[in-house]
Parts: structure tokens; C-alpha cells; sequence
């Protein structure tokens, strides 16, 4: 796990990822299966069923773009868009995405 101190809206935030980008798609640009005719009902594919992630898949926080290098890491793109991190106040305990397995948007019913 890799984890930093930000500022997150004028919070001291943790910021924490896996720090596998070369799995990291963006929360936009992952691939899903849609599960019903409601349009947040999805799951996001696993890593074993995607390959490598693109270097640059098109998204940027002002000028800041996927990490290419590790010290380009928990960049405003992490924060704001990578799927593999998370945001928590200091003290609280971090859990990161588990993509192991497809992971669905909403809880099913």
C-alpha cells in the first residue's frame, strides 16, 4: 500500500492506493457489465479478466495525468480519478477496492 497526506477541500485527507497503475483505468474509463436496466448498476471487471491498463487513458486533474513513474504517484489524477484509491480522514482505516473480483456499484437488493 502507498499513502500520503493531502489536502482534500481544505481537509488533511489520506490518500492510499494499491499502487498498481498499471491497472488503474480511471473510475471513468474501467470496463463494466452493465447488470439492469438501471444505468448505475454495474460491476467493474476484475484484473485477471482485463490486461494492462492504457499509460494514458485520457483523463486528466488540471495537468496532472495518470502516474507514469513512482514518483508521479498520489497525484490529483489518484485522487480524484483512479479506482484503486481511496480518501480517509487520519485515523480512520483504510480499505482499499478489492479487484480480485468484479466489484458492483451498488449493493444488489
Amino acid at each position: 500500500m502507498l499513502a500520503g497526506i493531502i489536502l482534500w477541500f481544505g481537509q488533511q485527507m489520506i490518500l492510499a492506493c494499491d499502487a498498481r497503475c498499471h491497472k488503474a483505468w480511471g473510475i471513468n474509463g474501467r470496463p463494466r457489465e452493465q447488470l439492469s436496466d438501471n444505468e448505475d448498476d454495474f460491476a467493474f471487471l476484475a484484473d485477471h479478466e482485463l490486461g494492462i491498463a492504457p499509460k494514458d487513458p485520457g483523463t486528466y486533474e488540471g495537468t496532472d495525468g495518470k502516474p507514469t513513474d513512482k514518483d508521479c504517484r498520489l497525484n490529483r489524477w489518484c485522487a480524484r480519478e483512479c479506482e484503486r484509491s481511496v480518501k480517509v480522514k487520519p485515523g480512520e482505516w483504510i480499505e482499499l477496492p478489492d479487484f480480485s473480483k468484479r466489484l458492483r456499484n451498488i449493493s444488489p437488493q
